[in-house]
Parts: structure tokens; C-alpha cells; sequence
């Protein structure tokens, strides 16, 4: 009992600062701007510790250590270094691009960039994207709305649908009073909890296992559960080869970064362009570090099973190896309850600092672009930072109603709204700040290309098996981009004033 007093103490501390932080922003939202992107004020250090926990979400903590605790380290590895990739080439090509372009033609969202990058008048792809944005962010927004009734479930018995509830109410109470600096700076003090989480979590689960030598020797008995080149089916106790095409697909992950609004909106808000460079550096050291110890943790967690000191873990229950090992960590004192309510608040923060980021840019997608871009309504600041935050409201409402399931998985849900974006979006993104010749027609017919390509392939091509069994996100991202620069070419031209403004950006 006292365990859990502790834990409940930390946590509820941890909450009340995010709280705190979202009524002490409440009061600077005098514009949309503000609201949307903190009137592109943010600091290097905040952008790139915002930019990588917004990315990371529940997914750091509990998907990639939960198949790395299953399968070994070929698909969580495999993924890790792909994304570890795509967040450095990102930051290094895309941020500073994006920065200058968007500040040059005053564009508050992703969906807004598209229009006016492209002269689209009447804002057809600020309604096409929106919509898009819609559809991937409620089912990526219900994915960390999962993880936390799964952690609250797990350690304290509670009913999954209250704890779904709670935590999305936390959620959407700081990010409807402070908008982007109060989602951002949340971010900040959420990726410095994420890292402190890791790294008890690893300290102590070695420790427990009985020393590394004894993790590795556990994970060494498992045939393929330590090579890159195979991995461990635990359905049948024996491996299977990792392909490279296998590879390949999975390495794809890291594509889904030129795609992600909510990653790309903190390049969108930095104060200074020049300081992007520092917080690359600071991105891609953390999410190295991180991942590579989340993977760690899935192997030092079967070691732990193997010692009783957690349970055996199957399926999607797998997911939960942190909240486990922070379970036992809390029974010895008081101080080491406490340390667990850390890691627990680490797995709130890996959610909540993704789930706010997402809400706001699906808030905007429908208040800014949809209302007022597409449906050419006049609505005047405090208007438009109200409707922002009702929808807030309302899509949280769906997002906890697609989360009712408490045996969805948390990797599967995320694997497909990046598929989503990153086909959907990432073409374009490229196409738009790399190549004068392209067109709004060819970022349209790319957008949908993409976006339902990511259905059909997961949904369809996907089950004939065999090559095709393959992540979705590569042949949809290869498709986009053909068909993007293909109907570019065959369309007419950009207008002289579209290529003057791309000219005078890339000039700067």
C-alpha cells in the first residue's frame, strides 16, 4: 500500500505541473498564431527535445521494448536505426527549408504551407490534408490514450475505461489552455522525464535479471533473438531469416519523418533558423540513446522473466515490461517506490507529450484550414482559438472510443498513422521545398496517392504474402513521389509568381 501511495504521490505531482504549465500559457494566446505556433518564439533546446518526444510517444516506452521482449532485436533494431536515420536527415535538409519558407509566406500549419507554397486559391489541398490529417492523427491520438489506460490498469487494477478517460481529460485540459508553448514546453520536461525513465529502468532490470552476462546468456539461448538477420518466433520456439527487403521496409520508418506535422511544425516555430543546427544535434543524440536503450530494455526484460522476477509476458501484454519491472522496483522502499513513480510518469510522458502535439495540429487542420482556409468563414481571433479547442475536445472524445479495446497494440496503431504521413505527406513536403517544377496538381494526385495507398497495401496487397508482406510505408512513399513528379510533368507549369517566391526562399 505504501508502494502505491508513492507512486500515486509522483505521478500526481508530475500531472499537476503539466496542468500548471498549460494555465501559465493560457494567458499568451492573443492571436492564432500564438495558439498554433507560439508566434514562432521557441528556443533550440526546446525545439528539438518537443520535436523528438512529440515523435517518440508511448511507442518508446512500451511498443519497441514489447517487440524487442518477443522477437529479439532484428525488427526493434532494424526500426530503431531506420528512425534514428530519418530524424537526423530531417533536421539537416527539411527543418531549415520549411522555417524559411513558411515565415516568407506566412503559413500556420502544414495544410496551409501546401496552399500557399503551391498558389492554390481555392485551397484544395489545404482541404485534401486536413482531411488526412484527421483521419491518421484519431487513430495515432487513441494509440497513447491506450498506453495510459494499459499502465493504470496493469499497476493499480483500475478500470481501463477510467483510466482512459482520466488521462485523456489531463491531456486535453493544458493543451486547450496553452496551445503550442504550453504542448512544447510540456514536451520539453516530458523528453527529460522519458530519459530519466530509461535509464533506471535499464539500471535496475540488469541488476535484477543477475548481470549482464546472465541477460546476455538468456537471450543467447533463444535462437535468432540477438542477430540483425534473423529474428525469434516465439510461436514455435525457432527463428526465421530478416530479409533484406525485410530490412529495407523496415528501415522505411525513417521516411515517415519528412511526413509528420507535429514534427514539422516545431521546425515551423523555432525562433531562429540559424540555432537549427544545435537542436539537430541535440535530436539525434537523444533519439539514438533512447531507442537503443528502449530495445535493451526488451531484452533485459525476458531476462527478468526467466529470474521471476515479472511475469511471463504474451502478445500484446508484452507492451506493459516497463510498468512491470516499475511494479517490482516500488515494493523495496520508499525511495525506490518513488523512483518507480518516475518511470511511470516517463510512460504518461512518452503519451501525453505526442498525443497534445497531435490534438493541436488536428485542432488546427479543422479551425484554420478547413472553417476558414477551404470553407472561407470570417472568424476573428478568440473565435478561432475557441473552435481550436472544442475539437480539441471532440476528437479526444473519439479517440477514446476507438482506445475502448484494451487489447489493441499500442506498435501496430502508430506503424499505420506514420505509414500515413509519411506516404501522404512526405512526397509532398519534398517535392515543395526541393523542386521548382512541381505543381499543386502533382502534390494532389501524390497526397492521395499516398494516403490510400497505405490502405490498400495493408489492407489487400499485404495478405497475398511473400514479398509483399512488406511495411507499408515503402511501396506507398515510392508511388507517391512517382506519381507526384509524373503528373507535375504532364501538367502545366507553376505560375511565374509560385517559382519567384521558391527562388526568392532558396535565395535567402
Amino acid at each position: 500500500m505504501t508502494s502505491q501511495i508513492c507512486i500515486i504521490i509522483a505521478i500526481i505531482a508530475y500531472l499537476s505541473v503539466m496542468i500548471y504549465v498549460g494555465i501559465s500559457y493560457s494567458k499568451k494566446n492573443t492571436s492564432a498564431d500564438d495558439f498554433y505556433l507560439g508566434g514562432r518564439k521557441l528556443g533550440p533546446l526546446v525545439t528539438a527535445m518537443s520535436a523528438e518526444a512529440s515523435d517518440m510517444s508511448s511507442w518508446l516506452l512500451m511498443g519497441l521494448p514489447g517487440v524487442a521482449y518477443l522477437s529479439g532485436i532484428a525488427d526493434a533494431g532494424w526500426t530503431a536505426i531506420g528512425l534514428a536515420i530519418g530524424t537526423y536527415v530531417n533536421w539537416l535538409i527539411v527543418s531549415k527549408r520549411i522555417r524559411r519558407y513558411t515565415s516568407e509566406i506566412h503559413a500556420l500549419t502544414i495544410p496551409d504551407f501546401f496552399s500557399k507554397r503551391y498558389g492554390d486559391e481555392k485551397n484544395i489541398l489545404t482541404c485534401v490534408s486536413a482531411i488526412i490529417i484527421i483521419i491518421f492523427f484519431i487513430p495515432y491520438t487513441a494509440s497513447g490514450f491506450a498506453a495510459c489506460g494499459k499502465l493504470f490498469n496493469t499497476l493499480f487494477g483500475v478500470n481501463y475505461m477510467t483510466a482512459l478517460i482520466l488521462s485523456a481529460a489531463i491531456i486535453v485540459l493544458y493543451c486547450t489552455l496553452g496551445g503550442f508553448l504550453a504542448v512544447s514546453t510540456t514536451d520539453f520536461i516530458q523528453g527529460i522525464t522519458m530519459s530519466v525513465a530509461l535509464i533506471i529502468v535499464i539500471c535496475y532490470g540488469v541488476s535484477t535479471a543477475g548481470g549482464l552476462d546472465n541477460v546476455i546468456a538468456n537471450a543467447q539461448a533463444l535462437p535468432g533473438y540477438l542477430s540483425m538477420v534473423q529474428s525469434y518466433v516465439p510461436a514455435d520456439g525457432a527463428s526465421k531469416p530478416y530479409s533484406a527487403l525485410t530490412i529495407a521496409s523496415t528501415l522505411a520508418w525513417g521516411l515517415g519523418y519528412f511526413g509528420m506535422p507535429h514534427i514539422l511544425l516545431r521546425f515551423m516555430a523555432i525562433e531562429d533558423e540559424k540555432k537549427l543546427a544545435f537542436s539537430r544535434r541535440i535530436a539525434t543524440v537523444w533519439v539514438v540513446i533512447s531507442m537503443t536503450i528502449a530495445v535493451l530494455i526488451g531484452v533485459v526484460g525476458y531476462s527478468m522473466s526467466q529470474a521471476s522476477a515479472i511475469p511471463v509476458l504474451e502478445g500484446s501484454n508484452s507492451e506493459t515490461i516497463i510498468v512491470q519491472i516499475a511494479s517490482v522496483l516500488s515494493k523495496h522502499n520508499i525511495l525506490t517506490a518513488l523512483l518507480a513513480g518516475i518511470i511511470l510518469a516517463g510512460i504518461l510522458a512518452a503519451t501525453m507529450s505526442t498525443a497534445d502535439s497531435q490534438l493541436l495540429a488536428a485542432a488546427s487542420s479543422i479551425s484554420q484550414n478547413l472553417l476558414q482556409d477551404f470553407g472561407k468563414k470570417k472568424i476573428d481571433t478568440k473565435a478561432s482559438v475557441k473552435i481550436a479547442r472544442i475539437t480539441v475536445v471532440i476528437i479526444s472524445i473519439v479517440g477514446v472510443i476507438l482506445a475502448s479495446n484494451p487489447n489493441s497494440s499500442v506498435f501496430e496503431i502508430v506503424s499505420f498513422a506514420w505509414a500515413g504521413f509519411g506516404a501522404a505527406f512526405g512526397p509532398v513536403v519534398l517535392c515543395a521545398l526541393f523542386w521548382k517544377r512541381s505543381n499543386k496538381w502533382g502534390a494532389l494526385a501524390g497526397m492521395i496517392t499516398g494516403g490510400a495507398m497505405i490502405f490498400i497495401w495493408k489492407y489487400g496487397i499485404a495478405r497475398l504474402g511473400g514479398v509483399f508482406a512488406i511495411y507499408e510505408l515503402l511501396p506507398a512513399f515510392i508511388l507517391a513521389t512517382i506519381v507526384n513528379i509524373v503528373v507535375s510533368l504532364v501538367t502545366s507549369a507553376p505560375s511565374k509568381d509560385v517559382t519567384d517566391t521558391y527562388e526568392k526562399v532558396m535565395n535567402q
